[in-house]
């Protein structure tokens, strides 16, 4: 029998409904927030939520908001890195909010059809959601154009576009390209992903004084084609998280540094993260980005 009878002295703590969800690995706690924003130390409750052992357990949050009035988007997303930190965007966390937008009936059902439009610290992006199922569904996002100029990235790199540096790291090269997509990333081609001493070099160029916001690095080697399209198998060391199992705004990244260094020689690639594939393609020069991959709900539940 369920005891229900509260024990004496007790108080009544306020519960904060919650979603577990995402995309290819690269999992956050997810906060509907539309009509109740939380009254707590977001900074904070992030670490908290995030903790694999006395937490949730996540590489993050990120809150679902309405868009700020007098902008032509129809949500906006809010993320926390697991160290508190916030981010202006992540590709994998916005798939899985504008599923959980949708799924929480704050998008029309033309969102299946046409374009939504999600407001994030990186500017406005569209969006585009495909068939799918209330766990998973496919997600296609319009990441916008790269940004390549220093003080957009931002980086410190004194060099004209691309922006390539070279570290050593106990003793090892990495040769990095940095490219800004809403947030810094440095992507780095290395002989084998699988091999490289990614906490050790990642940690080190994530802090480096050439990136005053920090950054995010990839480190990339190449497998055999697919279907005729590149395969690049990356390795992601996120900015306030460690290594993620995938990053959506990092695979981009890749893309464009492998076309700007003439790695690959065509404008779409397979990228193989530790948690699975994002398709991702540049069609030229002047056109956006566009990232596509599934979005997956885990579970729900309420923290105190």
């Amino acid at each position: 029998m369920t005891n229900t009878c509260p024990k004496k002295g007790s108080t009544t703590l306020s519960l904060m409904r919650f979603t577990k969800m995402h995309g290819l690995g690269n999992d956050y706690v997810y906060l509907d927030c539309w009509n109740d924003f939380p009254d707590t130390y977001l900074p904070d409750f992030a670490r908290l939520v995030s903790k694999r052992h006395t937490g949730i357990g996540a590489d993050g949050l990120i809150l679902l908001c309405q868009p700020t009035p007098g902008t032509d988007a129809d949500a906006q997303m809010i993320m926390f890195n697991a160290d508190g930190s916030e981010s202006e965007m992540c590709g994998n966390g916005l798939r899985c909010v504008a599923k959980l937008a949708y799924d929480n009936g704050h998008l029309p059902e033309t969102a299946l059809s046409q374009p939504v439009f999600f407001e994030t610290g990186a500017g406005i992006l569209s969006v585009q959601l495909k068939e799918g199922t209330t766990q998973e569904r496919s997600v296609s996002v319009d990441m916008g154009q790269p940004r390549l100029d220093g003080e957009q990235i931002p980086t410190l790199i004194d060099a004209t576009p691309p922006l390539q540096h070279n570290f050593t790291i106990a003793g090892e090269s990495y040769p990095i390209t940095a490219i800004g997509m809403g947030n810094p990333h440095a992507v780095c081609f290395v002989d084998d992903a699988e091999t490289t001493a990614v906490q050790a070099a990642g940690s080190t160029i994530e802090h480096h004084e050439l990136f005053p916001n920090r950054t995010n690095v990839e480190f990339v080697s190449r497998l055999p084609d697919e279907n005729g399209i590149p395969c690049l198998r990356q390795r992601t060391w996120e900015r306030g998280s460690g290594e993620t199992q995938a990053c959506g705004t990092g695979a981009c990244a890749t893309l464009v540094a492998a076309i700007l260094t003439g790695y690959i020689t065509q404008r779409e690639a397979i990228i193989r993260l530790n948690g699975g594939d994002l398709h991702i393609s540049w069609p030229d020069d002047f056109e956006n980005i566009i990232m596509t991959g599934p979005a997956t709900t885990i579970f729900t539940g309420n923290i105190s």
